[in-house]
């Protein structure tokens, strides 16, 4: 079974956890478009659907489904999306697509968080995968110097502007050891917007796609 195969089936699998009059909280990645490719399916269940990306607002109208704003929404009782990386407490780095605010919004007001993955993406320590931080332009290279002072590499995301308007400083080489602490000291810094550690709010429940199958964390 090849990657693709494992995105088809994990993305089957999250369509369970769908009840009927839900507002659902959609992600983003390529694991999530073959989520929302497979909704038509469980059409009749979905009351609408709050979104995490332009791409996937345009996805989720391509099959007819309502998108509705965050505001509107009186409550999301289930949030489907991708990581980059996940670990065995469920913590997650998230951004590689540049849609992590938006996630992480949708993630922090979601009753249940189910992260699809495949075997790939599961890790014993997070940090192999560049951490992405949502930055404002003007705090480019004062956010960078930050990153070198924890002992990482930034690189600036060339020619990559987010939904919300701001940079990506993808940041190679850092050492998590503490999720938490790390995410709350980037986050912390002037000009970040958020980073793509999701520990404050990580998911509730993984499914991961393997050779033999899915395996639930």
């Amino acid at each position: 079974m090849d990657q693709d195969d494992k995105k088809n089936l994990v993305a089957e699998a999250a369509l369970e956890y769908i009840k009927n009059g839900d507002i659902l909280g959609i992600g983003s990645g390529s694991t999530v478009n073959k989520f929302i490719n497979l909704l038509g399916s469980v059409r009749n269940k979905i009351e609408a659907c709050v979104s995490s990306s332009n791409t996937s607002t345009e996805l989720l109208k391509n099959m007819n489904i309502e998108v509705i704003d965050i505001k509107d929404a009186k409550s999301i009782p289930l949030y489907i999306d991708g990581a980059d990386e996940a670990n065995s407490q469920k913590e997650l780095i998230k951004g590689g697509g540049g849609a992590l605010t938006r996630e992480k919004i949708l993630a922090q007001a979601s009753d249940k968080f189910i992260c699809i993955i495949d075997e790939s993406k599961f890790v014993k320590k997070l940090g192999s995968f560049p951490l992405p931080i949502e930055v404002l332009q003007i705090a480019k290279s004062s956010v960078s110097l930050e990153m070198i002072k924890l002992g990482a590499r930034p690189v600036y995301r060339d020619q990559f502007i987010t939904d919300n308007g701001h940079i990506i400083i993808d940041v190679h080489g850092l050492n998590i050891n503490e999720p938490m602490a790390l995410e709350k000291e980037i986050n912390n810094i002037p000009g970040v917007v958020t980073n793509g550690i999701f520990s404050i709010r990580s998911a509730d429940e993984i499914l991961i796609a393997t050779d033999n199958g899915i395996i639930k964390k």
